[in-house]
């Protein structure tokens, strides 16, 4: 009876698999033959994204077209989030990282905690410091470790040691920064070498989601050229995105943080294009089709004479470690920073503006923590920012208002006798014992006794009125932020004493005496005192002060926009008193002049006007103005050198210059206006 039952059983089990089998069968006829069009559109299906083409920045170059800031072509980092695997992104992150460091190599991570442990906040970044506790959403008083804590749990970091933990943090964090999503990649890091592109992707298939896209590099020709004036470009910050993202930035793009840079961004800026790639299921591009192509950014030309400037730099430092080395105390050897400008009499046009101690623009990304912690603050532009005395390269502006106000005239004398008597309490003195003195002998020897007496009988409120009508007190119209400085009034002098109890905020009769001869509470910029030169060289006419040219296309074929100079204020001063205080100036370069050591016997008539600032008890500040050639001027120069003694002692750096311009000009330079170009 058994074997009849497992027969059927047999039986049975077999019609199942038979039935099985016809089901399978039936199924795989349904889908390779009835349903076969669906299954295989569906396989072959495509998506399509777009993708920035990003445009290229536009180019900074000098007044004869010689570049400055150029773009150069590069490796970029980028994490693409719709290949890029959520369970194994941080683990990729931490290899990427321990690649770049092996080959020296930085990487996109502003979080402002420090990178080991015991962390600390980064005190130069409070506003961001801020930002971090607020995102995370820990209260103000939040230490160090509790913000470690909270994005190591936020990003699900496990299995790594503190350090990397942080390392990954900084990263994850950056990319929520920038709004890392499907439709917005993130640039891990910018420009790696070839080397560091090649072992990525020979291990592309264990770092999914990471690209490598060539892209356009910032990148100044050299970087220690006017940094100052080029400033830098740089990512965008989260309190900045908000403004930014209105005008069609996205978080992936730089832009100008300082100078130039910044100020002309619009122009720079180019407008990027959009690429269109088809990908089929499995994420493979089909097809790529530019849809709109990118329009690079415009050219900006400057002012500036890139060798001129280059001169300006070297002699200032130059100089400036010469009197380091062999001037005497007191005298010179505390120099330690400075400023020189140098204009277009005709144009205001800034022809050369250097800062010491600079700093590098191709280096400014490594050097930054140096930088900001050196005490002689090499990031700051002593030349438009730097506020100081000017002593007696001030002469001039009491000379004119003297003269103009009806004061003295050309002929009239004042009895130098070395002690100014005139107010009992307050016995001002001069250098030397100048007898009967007019105004054309004052500013040759710079006596002080002429200008305390015509000074006090001008009065304050003169001086003040002729010092910001030749650009001193006021800011000059410079493209770049510039302090507007002051010249010593009463009312300033009294809102010195609110913020200072130790200081005297009375106005004394005898303070108008120190103001006339630069001192006191007067603080000017270096650009101010080039301009305020310019304008005597020009009888009077001040010019705004620019450091741009025109803007052209990038191609060069089309002017988009030319800067014409601007009267900022024209004195309407009579001839004779122009000629007197010209005339005066350009004794004091002559033999038995303040300036006679410099020039002398130099070949091209010079006017100048030597100062010797008092900078603290026992130093004093230099400061040296100066135009040329006398007749139909067409450079105006200013330097001020940080306790560099006395006025003379940085003649060089003008001689200097002044060589630069008249005898080093090259028939090779090209125009790219002509008509804004030097003479």
């Amino acid at each position: 009876m058994a074997k009849p039952k497992a027969k059927a059983r047999y039986m049975v089990l077999s019609l199942l698999l038979v039935a099985v089998f016809l089901l399978y069968g039936v199924r795989l006829m349904e889908v390779q033959i009835v349903q076969g069009e669906d299954y295989r559109a569906k396989a072959e299906r495509t998506s399509s994204k777009d993708v920035a083409i990003r445009a290229t920045r536009g180019e900074i170059v000098d007044r004869y077209g010689r570049p400055l800031a150029v773009n150069r072509m590069g490796y970029n980092i980028i994490f693409d989030k719709a290949f890029m695997k959520a369970d194994s992104e941080n683990q990729t992150i931490l290899t990427l990282i321990q690649t770049l460091t092996k080959s020296g190599e930085e990487w996109n991570d502003t979080l402002p905690l420090s990178r080991t442990a015991p962390y600390t906040f980064d005190t130069a970044r409070p506003e961001e410091v801020a930002s971090l506790k607020e995102r995370l959403r820990l209260n103000v008083y939040a230490t160090e470790q509790n913000v470690m804590d909270t994005l190591v749990e936020r990003y699900k970091i496990e299995g790594v040691t503190p350090d990397e933990a942080r390392l990954i943090a900084g990263v994850r964090y950056e990319m929520e920064l920038r709004e890392y999503s499907l439709t917005v990649p993130f640039t891990f890091a910018e420009d790696v070498s070839i080397d560091t592109v090649l072992t990525i992707e020979e291990n592309s298939i264990d770092l999914p989601g990471v690209d490598i896209q060539d892209m356009a590099i910032r990148e100044y020709v050299d970087g220690t050229i006017a940094p100052h004036i080029l400033g830098r470009i740089g990512p965008i910050y989260a309190e900045e995105y908000a403004e930014l993202k209105e005008k069609g930035y996205s978080y992936n793009d730089v832009v100008g943080k300082e100078g130039i840079e910044k100020v002309f961004e619009d122009y720079l800026r180019g407008v990027d294009g959009v690429r269109t790639i088809e990908q089929n299921a499995r994420g493979d591009e089909i097809t790529s089709s530019v849809r709109e192509e990118p329009k690079p950014g415009n050219t900006v030309v400057l002012t500036i004479d890139k060798h001129l400037q280059q001169v300006a730099q070297n002699s200032l430092e130059a100089r400036i470690k010469e009197l380091q080395q062999t001037a005497k105390a007191g005298n010179g050897a505390e120099s330690q920073a400075g400023a020189a400008v140098v204009l277009n009499v005709k144009t205001g046009e800034v022809l050369a503006m250097a800062t010491y101690p600079s700093y590098n623009l191709n280096t400014f990304k490594t050097d930054y923590n140096s930088l900001v912690k050196d005490e002689l603050q090499p990031l700051f532009n002593r030349a438009t920012q730097g506020l100081y005395m000017p002593g007696s390269t001030f002469k001039p502006v009491v000379a004119i208002g003297g003269l103009e106000e009806g004061t003295v005239e050309p002929s009239s004398t004042v009895t130098c006798t070395r002690v100014y008597n005139f107010w009992e309490s307050y016995p001002a003195t001069c250098m030397g014992y100048h007898g009967a003195t007019n105004v054309m002998k004052a500013l040759q020897v710079s006596c002080n006794i002429y200008f305390y007496d015509v000074g006090r009988r001008l009065g304050i409120d003169n001086i003040n009125k002729y010092a910001h009508q030749l650009g001193l007190g006021v800011k000059t119209g410079l493209e770049l932020p510039e302090k507007a400085g002051v010249i010593s009034n009463p009312q300033y002098r009294k809102e010195l004493a609110e913020n200072n109890p130790k200081l005297d905020g009375t106005w004394y009769p005898g303070n108008v005496a120190q103001a006339a001869i630069g001192q006191l509470d007067t603080a000017v910029t270096p650009l101010q005192l080039a301009q305020m030169a310019a304008t005597i060289a020009n009888n009077g006419v001040r010019y705004n002060s620019r450091l741009v040219q025109s803007v052209m296309s990038n191609d060069y074929d089309q002017v988009i926009k030319n800067f014409e100079s601007v009267v900022a204020n024209d004195l309407n001063a009579k001839q004779s008193t122009m000629d007197a205080v010209r005339q005066g100036m350009l004794m004091a370069s002559k033999p038995g002049g303040s300036a006679s050591g410099t020039f002398g016997n130099y070949p091209i008539d010079i006017a100048s006007k030597t100062g010797t600032p008092q900078a603290g008890k026992t130093v004093n500040n230099a400061a040296f103005v100066a135009f040329g050639p006398y007749e139909n001027s067409e450079i105006a120069v200013s330097v001020v050198v940080e306790k560099g003694g006395s006025g003379y002692l940085v003649g060089p750096i003008l001689k200097d210059i002044f060589d630069a311009y008249f005898f080093s000009k090259s028939d090779a330079q090209k125009p790219v206006v002509e008509n804004t170009l030097l003479p």
